[in-house]
Parts: structure tokens; sequence; C-alpha cells
């Protein structure tokens, strides 16, 4: 009796949050029965909460060894492994967990959102669905249905289905930051906004409403407006799409390059075109810091904006002023050392913007970028004392700046692909 009474105390204490308190009592009950499953179980849950998911990892395996057959650990398992970025493991967790209890909804429903995450949206509305006939109130079932049904194009659908979500729970700062990104991507920022804003009131630290507000802030430019449309018209195709469209756009380009070169004819109609092509390409890869430098002289904007994201910002803003420097300081002296200066900050502006991102191997792109910014200095500095603009060290930053292009896109793409 003793026992059950604090493992109500335990949960009641999770559900507020106050996992140190919660760590502490378990610890207490683990030291009396350390084989016991259910207080393993909690621990993870509470190593959770406090964003360890290595150690919660460590405590569920340990537990699964004790009760191979209890799906609720194998739940959790794939919880862990969906946080560490182990999306493999993750799905044979949760499908391991849905064998050994197929009439849980909460296991359909994650095995539905990992289905959603990896871009299969046909199953994870199946999913979803088969979850809302177990327990029709599930909100984490809801929410993985409207975000399916909208990037399936059934709009009116999602945010119907989306509407219920909030229904069940008003407060929900998980379905109101869902229902925010639906809105981006109907195209209303503002309704998105106030979503957002609601999802932070109610949990202040929540990423995903924080980075979603941020895109609706940006999103008052029309430019940006225009770029948001095509993130994510190009988010929802999986990698293979993505590769085919970005190869299919390289290859139409270089056509058109080709002959334009041969026919003089066509070649005042396809230069503007080219040039289009580039200009769009370049801007799709700068137009996030650009964007968040902007929003660092809004009071409020600011305070949305992460410490990476400042820096990548600064940075894309300095090579930008050496781009301006070096074109005006060549324009003044007619000193062609200085187009190294301009062509340097124009090309460094493409890394710095996408140092941070989430991408396949973690660091690479970081760095990836100082290491071309090094090689970029050392060039500078060899043409200023030869005066010659291509020599060997130039020649590697260029063929650096080309092979970044790609090898970004892999790494981005795989990362969004999981």
């Amino acid at each position: 009796m003793f026992e059950d009474h604090r493992l109500s105390k335990v949960s009641i204490l999770i559900q507020q949050k106050k996992y140190a308190e919660a760590e502490k009592m378990l610890a207490d009950l683990l030291r009396e029965d350390p084989n016991n499953t259910r207080f393993l179980a909690l621990l993870a849950e509470v190593n959770i909460g406090l964003g360890k998911f290595d150690t919660a990892n460590t405590l569920i395996e340990n537990a699964i060894g004790l009760a191979p057959d209890d799906a609720r650990l194998f739940y959790l398992k794939a919880f862990t492994s969906l946080h560490r970025d182990q999306f493999d493991d993750a799905e044979n967790s949760i499908r391991q967990a849905t064998k050994l209890d197929p009439h849980e909804a909460e296991y359909v429903a994650l095995l539905a959102n990992l289905r959603l995450v990896r871009k299969k949206y046909d199953e994870a509305l199946e999913l979803a669905d088969h979850a809302l006939e177990l327990d029709p109130e599930n909100l984490l079932a809801l929410n993985t249905r409207s975000t399916a049904l909208i990037k399936l194009g059934r709009k009116a659908e999602s945010f119907e289905t989306i509407e219920g979500a909030l229904r069940e729970d008003p407060n929900n700062a998980y379905t109101h930051s869902n229902y925010g990104w639906g809105l981006l991507e109907k195209g209303d920022h503002r309704k998105a906004l106030e979503h957002f804003k609601e999802a932070l009131k109610t949990d202040p630290n929540n990423e995903y409403a924080r980075s979603g507000m941020l895109e609706a802030m940006k999103a008052s430019n029309p430019v940006y407006r225009l770029f948001l449309k095509y993130a994510f018209w190009m988010g929802n195709f999986t990698a293979k799409y993505q590769w085919g469209i970005i190869i299919g756009l390289y290859l139409a380009m270089r056509g058109m390059q080709s002959l334009a070169n041969s026919n003089e004819n066509l070649r005042p109609y396809l230069t503007p075109v080219i040039i289009t092509l580039i200009i769009f390409a370049f801007s799709t890869w700068i137009i996030t810091p650009v964007s968040n430098l902007f929003l660092r002289f809004n009071r409020y904007g600011q305070l949305l904006l992460s410490q990476k994201q400042k820096i990548s910002s600064s940075l894309v803003a300095i090579s930008l002023a050496a781009c301006l420097a070096g074109i005006a300081a060549y324009a003044m002296l007619s000193d062609e050392r200085y187009l190294s200066v301009a062509a340097f900050g124009l090309a460094m502006m493409l890394p710095f913007s996408v140092m941070f991102s989430p991408s396949r191997y973690k660091h690479a792109l970081l760095v990836y970028a100082l290491a071309l910014a090094a090689v970029g200095l050392i060039a500078i500095g060899i043409t200023f004392s030869t005066g010659e603009l291509l020599h060997g060290v130039s020649t590697i930053f260029i063929f650096g700046f080309i092979a970044f292009q790609w090898i970004a896109n892999f790494l981005v793409i795989g990362a969004d692909n999981r």
C-alpha cells in the first residue's frame, strides 16, 4: 500500500514535470527493488523529460531484458530512439509494441507519426485512422491524421481534424503548434501566428512552436512567403524525388547554357532564364539567414532566434558586406585583386547560411564551412601578394565551393528523409 502511494506520487510529479523530485523517489524505490521493471520504466520517463535520452534508453534496455513481453517498454524505447534520430530503431521498437499489444491506440499513433516523419503519408493516415478507431480522442493520432491530410492536399479534412483535437484539449501546446504549421503551409501566416502564441503561452520552451512562430513572422514578407511555399512543396517529397528535381534543374540549366552558346538567335531569350534560375537557386540557400538578420531588429523576433541562428545570419551579413566592399574597391581603384574579396564574400554566403542545419553527420556542414573559409582567406592572401587571381589555392576554393552545394544537399536531404 505504501509503495502504491509512492508510485501515485511519482506519477503526479511526472505530470507536473517535477522530474528531480520524481527521480529521487524512484531511486529510493529501485534501491529496495532494483529489478522492478515498472520503476525502471518510470525512471526512463523521467530521464526522457529531462532530455537524457541515452540514460533513458539504457534503463529501458535493462527493463526489456527483465520483461521482454512488456509492450510499454518497447513503446518507450521507440520514443527514446526517435529523439536520438535513430528512426529505424524507433520503428522496429514500436512495431514490436503494437505486435505485443495491438489494441493500444498510443502505440499505433506513434507508429503513424513515424511513418509521417518518413513522408509515407498514405500509410500514416491509415495508421492514424486505425488508432482513432481504438481511441477517438487520442491527440497524437488526431495531430498525425491532420498533418498527413494536409500533405496529401486534403486541407479541409485536415483542419476539421485538428479543430477536433483542440476541442479535446484546447490548451495542448503540440496541437496548437501543429495547427500553426498547417496554416503556414496553407499560406495563412497571420492565423498561424495566433496558434504559435497560444502554444508558447502553455509551453514557453516548445521548440516546435518557437520555430513555427519565427517562420510566421518572416512570412509577413511577400518574398519570404514565396520561398516558404517552395520549401513546403520541396519538403513534402522523399529524397529520391528531391534529388530528381535538383538534378533536373541543373541539367536543364546546363542544356540552356549549351544551346545559348551554340545559337546566337536564342541567346537573348535563354540568358535571362539562366540568370533567373541561378539567382533562384542561390536565394533559396541564403534567404533564411538573411530574413533572420532582419528579425534581429525586431524586439520579439530577436528573442525567438537561437544563438546559432544569430551567428549564421551575422556571418552571412559579413560575407555580403565583404562582397560589396570588394566590388566598391575594384570600381574605385581598378585593382583586380579586390575581385577575389568580392568573390569570396559572395561564395561564403552559401556555406555560412546552412552551417548549423541538421545534417546526416553532426557538425559536418560547420566543419566544411569553416575549412572553406580558411582556404578562401589564404587564397585572398596569395592573390594580394602575387597579383594572380587564379592559382592553386583559389582553384581549390572554387572546386570546394562547387562541391559544397552537392554535399550540403546530400547531408540535408538525408537528415530530412531519415
